[in-house]
């Protein structure tokens, strides 16, 4: 196994997790550069209502105690979807040298699914690689919203919200 795949598993597992508390299952860990990993995180949107519970910002956040400090030049992130605005964000202003992310978000994704943050000029390039274990990371995340459609049959908003999302390579579907 690869130091890639190695990673996206670590960030699988946490997803797997948030999965089980019944939350969108999306993990995150932050590896500095000798590869040790000093930040993990998973979805708690639930958990605690709050928006930017997000998976990527828990483990930056983690990260940035570990190091006692708020840039984390010479890390890696790796994420198991593709990450929103906000975490894009995140990454760029931590300073963060790499991210990795396993399946594309075709709703929020802000690394070329929807926009690329990671584009635009903001003094900080942070390179960019999809596609890590993207089918097992999307599988989680189908699977995930399947289950949810069927336990909220009649919910409209949730079905709503669920179907926004088309099944595309390297993606995932919540609207099944």
């Amino acid at each position: 196994m690869n130091e890639h795949d190695y990673y996206m598993k670590l960030a699988l597992s946490l997803a797997a997790e948030a999965g089980s508390c019944g939350e969108a299952p999306v993990g995150a860990v932050v590896v500095d550069s000798n590869g040790a990993v000093i930040g993990r995180g998973r979805n708690r949107r639930e958990e605690t209502r709050s928006a930017t519970a997000h998976a990527e910002i828990e483990a930056i956040e983690e990260a940035c105690e570990v190091l006692g400090d708020w840039r984390l030049s010479g890390c890696s992130l790796y994420v198991t979807l593709e990450p929103c605005p906000m975490c894009a964000g995140a990454v760029i202003m931590s300073r963060i040298d790499k991210l990795y992310y396993g399946a594309r978000d075709e709703v929020t994704g802000s690394c070329g699914s929807v926009i690329n943050i990671f584009m635009e000029s903001y003094g900080q390039s942070t390179k960019v690689t999809g596609d890590i274990l993207a089918d097992e990371c999307g599988a989680i995340l189908t699977k995930f919203f399947k289950e949810l459609r069927k336990t909220c049959q009649g919910d409209d908003s949730i079905v709503s919200q669920a179907s926004r999302c088309q099944n595309q390579s390297g993606s995932f579907d919540r609207s099944l």
